[in-house]
């Protein structure tokens, strides 16, 4: 049964990649270089399918496929550090930051990515949004990754509020289930983005 849609939230949740940042065109251009690198196929759709699953976990899964031998973990780096030289391209998504900015201050909100902390604060910093949310919950602080409920329930925990008074915003489906695995009310910002002005494309994170 579909859980009913909160009149007023008490607190508000936020994916990050796709879902606050347009960042995922940029997340994709580091792994296609990357994969290129290293031998692995990775086709674009399978990363968008991926989308919220930490990058150490998708190389790991792709090295064991591919029955390549690989420090995923050196990788993840690897990875992220080529995209970290795109961060000056990186757009806010307007129809989502518009709810963060309109809710900052009257209730407590978090973000909870698939990320890494050091990268996802330099995002929000970039858009300069760091400051609406009073807790930041990435892939290092839990054990089980989307769509594990996990990330979302530390998020409401950190801001004090219980999950089922939570709505969380998350762009891909399996950002999406880990929503709902939580007991919260999800918005798919996917339909957001579509009727908004001049819409941008979504493409999961």
């Amino acid at each position: 049964m579909a859980k009913p849609v909160l009149l007023q939230p008490r607190g508000l949740i936020f994916d990050c990649d796709g879902t606050l940042a347009d960042t995922m065109p940029l997340h994709w251009r580091a792994w296609h270089l990357i994969t290129q690198r290293y031998g692995l196929h990775f086709p674009e759709d399978r990363f968008y399918s991926l989308g919220g699953v930490p990058a150490r976990d998708i190389l790991k899964l792709l090295a064991q496929e591919q029955g390549r031998s690989l420090d995923h973990i050196a990788v993840a780096h690897e990875k992220e550090e080529t995209y970290l030289a795109t961060l000056a391209e990186i757009e806010p998504i307007h129809a989502v930051v518009d709810i963060a900015r309109a809710h900052a201050g009257r209730i407590p909100m978090a973000v909870a990515s698939g990320g890494t902390e050091k990268i996802i604060n330099l995002v929000l910093e970039r858009l300069e949004i760091r400051h609406l949310f009073k807790a930041v919950v990435t892939s290092e602080m839990v054990t089980n990754q989307k769509p594990a409920p996990d990330i979302f329930l530390e998020a409401a925990r950190r801001i004090g509020v219980p999950a089922e008074s939570c709505r969380a915003y998350e762009d891909t489906d399996l950002g999406l289930r880990a929503i709902r695995a939580a007991g919260m009310e999800a918005v798919d910002v996917r339909e957001l983005i579509q009727d908004a002005p001049n819409p941008k494309p979504s493409h999961g994170g």
